[in-house]
């Protein structure tokens, strides 16, 4: 009998510490993975210094124009913070930034959207700035966060809209292209990937053997405590059902999202509905940077083809 007690504490002892392994891995992989973005703590490690001057950003840009700052709350009654400019167009641009950025580092498709005389609004994503959250929605969550932003704008400012999104954010208007309401004319994906459990497996890929056991407990962590299956994230499923026209941008060089993820959405996409730009040289959301002008004419010549500033 003492033997058989002494095996049942052993096996108990072995399953709690195994919980407990469970719970610190799940905690460590979720707060470097998922976990709430703090624009200071880039700040001290100095990454936002170097991204400014990689991707050609001047924040001093955002304090010459008057931008209105305005909250929603998101399906599940967080507060969502973005930055509006009324210009009186008829066209909105809805600017969605990528994972762990600032609505500020979007500048430059700002500015160029700015001179062409349209209103916008600049989202912070859930978990990231002002917005509330702590779990990054990995573009999937961030998709319905973007149709509230849509249904903002409907009861506030009439016209109509195009969702421009740059790395998590281009996944996340990609997520939105299944169900719009009528008046989003266009969607502009730069460097999307295409499947959040993908994405992350590709981020993981350096542990080796170990990368689906870690992916498991990242998704059973997740799961339990924020309700959010990591593996439900799936954007090809929605651009296969668009039914407005997405312009697609990838860098060729980019090995943080793999140029073959934005070709799966784009072979996706309806055939009379979808463009693609694959950019030789650049990084990652390093397209506007290499193709500097040209970039912009591509964006005019796909507002043009689809007539999407027409009445």
């Amino acid at each position: 009998m003492k033997i058989l007690a002494w095996i049942i504490i052993g096996l108990v002892i072995a399953i709690l510490l195994g919980l407990i392994l469970y719970l610190i891995t799940g905690a460590i992989l979720f707060h470097f993975s998922l976990g709430r973005k703090e624009l200071k703590k880039r700040v001290k490690k100095n990454n936002l210094k170097n991204n400014l001057e990689k991707y050609q950003i001047d924040l001093c840009w955002w304090d010459q124009i008057d931008f209105k700052k305005v909250e929603i709350k998101s399906f599940d009654n967080l507060k969502l913070v973005g930055h509006y400019l009324d210009q009186k167009s008829p066209l909105t641009i809805l600017l969605v930034h990528g994972y762990s950025a600032n609505y500020k580092e979007m500048q430059k498709y700002a500015k160029f959207f700015y001179q062409k005389g349209y209103n916008l609004l600049c989202v912070e994503n859930r978990a990231h700035g002002d917005s509330e959250g702590e779990c990054v929605g990995m573009g999937y969550l961030d998709r319905l966060d973007i149709k509230s932003w849509i249904n903002f704008l409907n009861e506030n400012y009439k016209s109509k809209i195009i969702l421009f999104g740059l790395s998590m954010g281009a996944s996340a208007v990609c997520g939105t292209s299944e169900d719009l309401t009528d008046n989003v004319v266009g969607i502009i994906a730069d460097s999307a990937f295409d499947n959040v459990e993908k994405q992350i497996k590709y981020i993981l890929r350096k542990t080796g053997i170990f990368k689906n056991l870690l992916f498991k407990i990242l998704k059973s962590y997740t799961k339990r405590r924020y309700d959010f299956n990591l593996s439900e994230g799936d954007f090809i499923k929605c651009v296969k059902k668009s039914k407005v026209p997405i312009l697609y941008f990838h860098g060729k060089a980019d090995r943080y999202v793999l140029p073959e993820c934005s070709m799966n959405l784009f072979e996706n996409t309806p055939e009379n509905l979808r463009e693609i730009n694959l950019v030789d040289e650049a990084e990652h959301a390093m397209s506007y940077v290499i193709l500097g002008n040209l970039y912009e004419r591509k964006i005019t010549k796909f507002l043009s083809k689809f007539k999407i500033l027409e009445d």
